[in-house]
C-alpha cells in the first residue's frame, strides 16, 4: 500500500496541485456526507477535482494499479453514507466537471457532465420549452452524477417517473481507467444489453459516470397546486386511488402528517392548518385550457374522499409558499433536537396507510419525535426523526426503530429504498430484502466490473 505522501506525489503528475486536497483538515470534510451520525473512521488520503475525462481515466489507472479505493462524489447530499470513504483512498469530486454541454431542442435531449446541477439542467431546458422532470428536494445543489448513482426520484415520480426513466446514454470510466459508452442518442434502442441501466443506482460501485445524455420532454404549459386537508390519514391515502379512477394524473401527490404540519408551521409560518391529521399537496399540470376541468374533477374527488378543507392556489407565489413549507420539513424537524435523520421507505400504494400508522407507532414506542412526509402517490414516505445522537439511549432507540421500520416495510411487500439508495446505512438489511441468489449475482456483476474492489468498496453489500 502506498503512503499518503506517495499518493499525493503521484496524483500531482496527473492533476494540477490546486485540484488536490490532502491536509487532515481538508480530508476530514470528505470523510462524511449528508448522512447524520456517520463519519468514516479512516480519513481519505486525498480529495481530487478532475476537470477532464482523461484525468479521471488516469486517476483510475493509478488507483487500480496500486489497489487504492476510489469514491466518486457530487454534492455529497445523499442520506445513506454512499459517499463516505470507509477505507480511505481517493475521493473523486466532480464539482469542476459541471457543464451542460448541449441541449438539443429537436432531439429533446441534453448532454451533461456528471457534476452538472439538476436544478440548473431543469432551468436551462425550460428556457427552450423543454422539461427534465426528476426533482430531488435538494435539486439546487444535487448533481446529475449523484442522481444517477442513487437513482434519485422526487415528488413528480407519480406522473413522470424517476431519473432512471430519463437516461438515454452514459459515458462511464471503469475501475481500470478504460471507457465504455452505453445506450444511444435515440429514444428507441434495441441494440444489445442496456448496460446504462446497470450503472443507475449502483452508487459508484461498478463504474464512474462522467457524462450522460438525458431525455427531455415538452414543458407543461401551466401548473396549479391544490392543498387538501383530512381528519383521517387513511382517507388521505385512499384518495389517491380515487384520483386514478377519475382519470386524473397529478404530477405530484405529496403527504404531510399532523406532526409535520405543526412542526413546519412553528419553523416557517405559512398558514398551514395544524389541527388536521394529514394534508396532501397535489400539483396538476398541462394546457391552460384543461385546468378548469382538472381542478373541478379534483375537487369532486377530494370531497368524496373526505377532505375537510381544499385550497386552490391562484398565483405562483402561493404555489411557492406551499412548496417552500413542504421542503422546510427537514429543517423544521431539526429544530426539535440536535440531529435529524430522514429515512426512505416504499410499499405498494394499497399499503401506504398501514406504513404511515406503523411508523408512527414505532417511533412513539421509542420516544422519537417523527415528522412523516412523502410522495404518497408512489407509496414512498420519508420519516424524519429528531434525536440527539450524542445521547446513547436515543441513538440505541433509533437503531431499534430503524430495524423495525424496515421489517414493517418488507412485511407490507415494500423494499428498502425508493430513491435514497443503500450505501452503508442499509447494507446490513440487504439479505432481508433481496433473495440470496439475486444477491450472489449482484456480487458477481461487481467483480466483473471491479475485480480489485476499489470502486466505493463495501457499499450496498460487502463483497467478501
Amino acid at each position: 500500500m502506498l503512503t499518503k505522501t506517495r499518493i499525493k506525489t503521484d496524483l500531482e503528475k496527473i492533476l494540477p496541485k490546486k485540484n488536490i486536497l490532502s491536509t487532515p483538515e481538508e480530508c476530514y470534510v470528505y470523510a462524511q456526507d449528508g448522512t447524520n451520525g456517520i463519519t468514516s473512521k479512516v480519513m481519505p488520503d486525498a480529495a481530487v477535482f478532475p476537470e477532464t475525462i482523461e484525468e479521471v481515466c488516469n486517476i483510475m489507472r493509478f488507483a487500480n494499479e496500486h489497489k487504492i479505493p476510489v469514491v466518486a462524489r457530487g454534492a455529497g447530499t445523499n442520506l445513506v453514507g454512499a459517499c463516505i470513504p470507509e477505507k480511505g483512498g481517493i475521493v473523486l469530486n466532480f464539482t469542476k466537471m459541471n457543464k451542460i454541454l448541449e441541449i438539443n431542442k429537436t432531439n429533446m435531449t441534453a448532454r451533461v457532465q456528471a457534476g452538472a446541477i439538476v436544478g440548473k439542467i431543469q432551468n436551462e431546458a425550460e428556457k427552450l420549452g423543454l422539461f427534465f422532470p426528476p426533482d430531488p428536494s435538494n435539486m439546487r445543489v444535487s448533481t446529475i452524477g449523484g442522481a444517477i448513482a442513487q437513482s434519485a426520484g422526487g415528488p413528480k415520480t407519480f406522473k413522470y417517473g424517476t431519473t432512471r426513466d430519463y437516461i438515454l446514454a452514459l459515458k462511464v470510466v471503469l475501475s481500470d481507467g478504460s471507457i465504455i459508452e452505453t445506450g444511444s442518442n435515440t429514444i428507441k434502442n434495441a441494440t444489445g444489453y442496456h448496460l446504462e441501466q446497470l450503472f443507475i443506482g449502483s452508487e459508484g460501485t461498478l463504474g464512474i459516470v462522467v457524462e450522460a445524455i438525458l431525455k427531455l420532454i415538452p414543458k407543461p404549459e401551466t401548473t396549479r397546486v391544490v392543498l387538501a386537508y383530512f381528519d383521517d390519514v387513511e382517507a388521505a391515502t385512499l384518495s389517491v386511488n380515487k384520483m386514478i379512477e377519475a382519470n386524473l394524473r397529478p404530477s405530484t401527490i405529496d403527504f404531510m402528517n399532523k406532526n409535520t404540519l405543526g412542526t413546519i408551521e412553528k419553523f416557517y409560518p405559512a398558514g398551514l392548518l395544524t389541527d388536521k391529521e394529514a394534508a396532501l399537496i397535489i400539483e396538476i399540470d398541462g394546457f391552460e385550457a384543461s385546468m378548469h376541468t382538472q381542478i373541478k374533477r379534483l375537487e369532486e374527488v377530494l370531497a368524496i374522499s373526505g377532505s375537510t378543507d381544499i385550497i386552490i392556489t391562484q398565483s405562483k407565489e402561493e404555489q411557492e409558499r406551499i412548496w417552500t413549507s413542504r421542503r422546510a420539513s427537514f429543517a423544521a424537524t431539526a429544530k426539535l433536537k440536535p440531529d435529524v435523520i430522514s429515512n426512505d421507505l416504499i410499499v405498494p400504494r394499497e399499503n401506504i396507510s398501514k406504513l404511515v400508522s406503523g411508523v408512527d407507532e414505532i417511533c412513539s414506542k421509542y420516544g422519537l419525535p417523527v415528522s412523516i412526509v412523502g410522495h404518497i402517490g408512489d407509496g414512498n414516505i420519508h420519516p424524519q426523526i429528531a434525536l440527539d445522537l450524542n445521547n446513547e439511549e436515543e441513538a440505541r432507540n433509533y437503531e431499534k426503530a430503524k430495524s423495525e421500520m424496515y421489517d414493517l416495510t418488507l412485511k407490507l411487500n415494500g423494499t428498502l429504498s425508493a430513491e435514497h439508495g443503500i450505501g452503508s446505512e442499509k447494507r446490513m438489511f440487504m439479505e432481508k430484502a433481496v433473495d440470496n441468489n439475486t444477491l450472489d449475482y449482484m456480487k458477481k456483476i461487481k467483480k466483473v466490473f471491479d475485480p480489485n474492489n476499489i470502486l466505493n468498496p463495501d457499499k450496498i453489500f460487502n463483497i467478501e
